[in-house]
């Protein structure tokens, strides 16, 4: 078996250059998901997928120009060499970012075409699932600039609509400033905590948003209303202060969700943060969050990974997870997971508040592939 294609292309979700997409303000595009299809010689394939950070386009670019010519004529069960291979060809891009983005994407694609060629679903190639249904977390972004009534009105109909077994508020707010609206803010959780009750499990998303001292007082706040995490308080890049507002709590502080390499997480981890949430889009693919649970694993703190993508990232999300023996939270589902349903004869969607694990060869995504052609948007060099 060789490698003969990999395509890399957008899908567009938003209905651009599709039926209603002529509503949109001209010159200004939707949300967009970064694909890639990996093709052999006995006419197989399998898809991957990448951090959709603008599209995607700096890592399907980088997978067209520098990375898929090395691939061309290989045996892609030499996945690891391969992925490795590319790695260090291309580390002067950047060890973090689009470069290993490009890494996740053709990651995923290949255990996708691996677990096709051995007739077999990815948890199972990874050792097999501790349990095949997982409970999501609802999580529900854009708060900083809502009121408290409509927090409260989003979070009742997500909650009515998903059944999660936990929410996740998140802000969303201006990363250029600090500590904007901190009694605000902690009036919102309050608001949210005395809307679905004492027991019902919550979680606090800052992105970013505060100082050291602004963290702490929110974190304060947030024990004394019973969340259970406080996400990333402080700029991710400041991993010594993110691990002093850790120490600061004793709400399980987490971060990670912008963290691109092992080394990386094993820094936040030796700060002081204890649950860390790398993205299966940005951090090595299945490949990548399998050594990041190792890592966690090994120094006793919780992995629960940052996954925002509604179709191939969240179907290869679910596989690792389904082999973790300690899962100690829900899968996030995050705003607009609906948009992805349209490519797909199987979306993988919640039912009562569970996910289930596709049983079939690889990812186990089956598409509809007039609806996929339809919204591809391909990246040529």
């Amino acid at each position: 078996m060789k490698i003969t294609k990999v395509e890399t292309f957008q899908v567009d979700w938003s209905g651009e250059g599709l039926p209603g997409g002529q509503d949109r303000p001209a010159g200004r595009k939707g949300p967009r998901s970064a694909f890639v299809r990996i093709e052999t010689d006995d006419g197989m394939f399998g898809m991957g997928e990448a951090s959709p950070m603008q599209g995607g386009l700096a890592s399907l670019v980088i997978i067209a120009q520098d990375m898929a010519p090395a691939l061309i004529g290989a045996d892609p069960l030499d996945h690891a060499i391969l992925l490795d291979t590319l790695m260090h060809k291309c580390i002067k891009l950047g060890p973090e970012g689009a470069m290993t983005g490009a890494l996740a994407a053709l990651d995923t694609a290949l255990w996708d075409l691996k677990g096709k060629a051995l007739g077999q679903p990815i948890y199972k190639l990874l050792g097999g699932a501790w349990r095949k249904q997982m409970p999501c977390y609802a999580s529900i972004g854009g708060n900083a600039w809502r009121t408290v009534d409509e927090v409260l009105a989003v979070v009742e109909r997500r909650v009515e609509k998903e059944k999660p077994a936990a929410v996740k508020i998140r802000w969303d707010g201006d990363r250029t400033k600090q500590d904007v609206d901190i009694v605000g803010d902690i009036r919102k959780a309050a608001a949210v905590r005395k809307l679905l009750g004492d027991d019902f499990v919550l979680g606090f998303d800052a992105n970013n948003g505060y100082s050291i001292g602004g963290a702490t007082r929110v974190g304060r706040a947030l024990e004394d209303l019973g969340y259970t995490w406080f996400e990333e308080p402080v700029q991710h890049y400041h991993i010594s202060a993110m691990g002093e507002v850790a120490q600061r709590l004793d709400i399980t502080v987490s971060a990670g969700e912008q963290t691109y390499t092992l080394q990386g997480l094993k820094d936040l981890i030796n700060a002081g943060v204890r649950m860390v949430q790398p993205d299966i889009t940005k951090m090595g693919g299945i490949t990548g969050l399998m050594q990041c649970a190792a890592i966690a694993h090994a120094h006793g703190v919780e992995l629960v990974p940052h996954q925002t993508q509604p179709s191939l990232g969240h179907l290869a999300n679910l596989h690792v997870l389904s082999t973790l023996i300690h899962l100690s939270k829900p899968v996030e589902l995050a705003d607009g997971w609906e948009r992805a349903g349209a490519i797909f004869e199987n979306p993988s969607e919640p039912k009562n508040g569970l996910f289930t694990v596709p049983d079939a060869p690889g990812l186990g995504a089956v598409f509809d592939q007039s609806e996929l052609q339809r919204r591809s948007v391909p990246i040529s060099i």
